[in-house]
C-alpha cells in the first residue's frame, strides 16, 4: 500500500519500468536502439534466427542443441546482470530483498518487452527441488519449423542461467513441451542437472510433460 509519506517524499512512484513505449528508444537516423538507461539493444530479424537454426543443423547436427543451450547460458548471464542493475536501481532495493511478486512482475514485463513472449512461474514443486516456467508466443519456437523434439534450447539456456544466479548455485533447465510441436505453450523444468537427466532422456523418447513430471519424484 502507498502511504501519504511516500507521495510527499518520493518524486515518482514505481510503475512498469519495462513498458515498451518508454523502455525502448530508437534513433532512426543512426539506426540505433537503446534502453531507457542508455544501454544498446539489438533487434534480431526472423531471417537471422532461421539462418542460425539451419546453419547450426547443417554444421553440427544434433550438437546444435548444446551449442544453442550454451549460447543461451552466456546470454542469460548478461541478461540477468542488466535486469538486476535496472530493477535494483529503479526500485531502490537490491534484487535479493525484493518481494517475490514485484520481482516476477518485473521479469514478466521484461520478457514481453524484449520480444520473447509471455512468461509465468509455477512454484508448486519448489519444495521438491523443481520450478516450472511456462512461456507463450516464443519467436524461437515459432521459427523452429522442422522440430522433432522441444526446440527452445536457447531459451532453456537463458532460464538456466537466470535462475542459477538467483539461487546462487548451478541449475539446469529441460524443456518438456513446445509450441513448435503444436502445444499451446512452452514448458521448462528447472532443477539440479543430475535430477533432470531422466527428464532429458524422456524428452528424447517424445514423452509429454504430464508423463515426465511424476517420474522426477520417484
Amino acid at each position: 500500500m502507498i502511504s501519504v509519506r511516500d507521495l510527499l517524499i518520493h518524486d515518482r512512484l514505481p510503475a512498469n519500468y519495462y513498458a515498451s513505449d518508454v523502455y525502448v528508444r530508437g534513433d532512426l537516423e543512426m539506426g540505433l536502439l537503446e534502453s531507457r538507461r542508455g544501454d544498446r539493444l539489438l533487434a534480431l530479424p526472423e531471417t537471422l534466427i532461421q539462418a542460425i537454426y539451419s546453419g547450426l543443423a547443417k554444421e553440427t547436427g544434433q550438437a546444435s542443441r548444446l551449442v544453442l543451450f550454451n549460447c543461451g547460458r552466456w546470454w542469460g548471464k548478461n541478461f540477468f546482470n542488466r535486469f538486476r542493475d535496472e530493477v535494483s536501481d529503479y526500485y531502490e532495493t537490491p534484487l535479493v530483498d525484493m518481494q517475490m511478486a514485484d520481482f516476477l512482475q518485473a521479469l514478466k514485463q521484461c520478457w514481453i518487452t524484449y520480444g520473447l513472449g509471455q512468461l509465468s512461474l509455477d512454484q508448486t514443486y519448489h519444495d521438491r527441488g523443481f520450478l516450472i516456467v511456462e512461456t507463450q508466443h516464443s519467436p524461437f519456437a515459432r521459427l523452429a519449423t522442422e522440430a522433432e523434439v522441444p526446440s527452445c534450447f536457447l531459451e532453456a539456456g537463458v532460464l538456466a542461467s537466470v535462475f542459477s544466479q538467483l539461487a546462487g548455485r548451478d541449475l539446469h533447465c529441460v524443456q518438456t513441451q513446445c509450441e513448435s510441436l503444436g502445444a499451446a505453450s512452452n514448458l521448462f523444468i528447472i532443477g539440479l542437472q543430475k535430477r533432470l537427466e531422466v527428464a532429458e532422456a524422456l524428452v528424447d523418447k517424445q514423452l509429454d510433460h504430464e508423463s515426465i513430471l511424476p517420474r522426477l519424484f520417484v
